[in-house]
């Protein structure tokens, strides 16, 4: 879970999901209203881990497997990376960590 280096408060699971789901790169800190930003090895290790989502279509290349159990394996790979994603952010409160490198 993301701490934020201002307050040094722990963000809750919800928090994290709702604040990262936003098109905005800086994030309110629920507890001092301070703007944090993703660090770019967080990001670096969430988009490397976002393709496990589509291991279905690489399995079903390899091995004959029915339709409906393929179907049935995005969802569950989507809530599992659901569930872990918040524990993956890192936030610092210096804008030069945001995804675009602005400084």
């Amino acid at each position: 879970m993301p701490t934020c280096e201002n307050c040094h408060s722990k963000w809750k699971w919800t928090e994290t999901i709702k604040k990262t789901s936003t098109i905005d790169p800086g994030m309110t800190c629920p507890y001092c209203k301070e703007t944090q930003y993703q660090t770019k090895s967080s990001i670096r290790k969430i988009n490397t881990l976002m393709p496990i989502v589509l291991l279905p279509l690489l399995l079903q290349i390899f091995f004959d497997i029915p339709g409906a159990v393929l179907l049935s394996l995005f969802p569950v790979l989507l809530v599992v990376f659901t569930i872990f994603y918040p524990f993956l952010v890192e936030v610092s409160s210096g804008k030069s960590y945001n995804s675009q490198g602005k400084q």
